[in-house]
């Protein structure tokens, strides 16, 4: 390869990984937000597990479990019962029981005032990534 042709691959190499960067670590929105349906929240029995994304399962935290979305996606999730709603991150995947569309934590389900009755109805909008919570750095 001449001298030429290898300093044009590494300026392509070089925009690539800047452009990579520039973007972040934050799922795209998602074409396929909004959805309705029921939600669920698990808390205290997965308290430290590890989550599918590979964090450590923190029942205090805003996140949630979604079968598809990607991970990091940020989501306004409302309770259609009281209006409620609440914004958390996609770090796990499931609910895997009946046709909920979400599993949440303990600390949403509270904020979402949905911790007695155990499933209730939602809405989930995706949120602009640049505007919602960061995610914690993993060790």
């Amino acid at each position: 390869m001449s001298r030429l042709g290898l300093i044009a691959v590494l300026v392509m190499v070089a925009l690539l990984v800047i452009v990579g960067l520039s973007r972040g670590s934050r799922a795209p929105v998602n074409p396929n937000l909004p959805q309705s349906g029921m939600a669920s929240w698990y808390g205290k029995e997965e308290h430290g597990k590890l989550t599918a994304n590979g964090e450590t399962f923190d029942r205090r935290a805003m996140t949630a479990a979604h079968r598809g979305l990607p991970f990091n996606s940020i989501l306004r999730v409302t309770n259609v019962e009281n209006g409620r709603s609440v914004t958390v991150r996609i770090n796990d995947r499931g609910p895997y029981r009946g046709k909920r569309i979400l599993d949440v934590s303990e600390a949403a389900a509270d904020s979402l005032g949905m911790r007695k009755s155990g499933v209730v109805p939602v809405r989930i909008e995706a949120v602009d990534p640049a505007t919602s919570i960061s995610p914690p750095s993993l060790p």
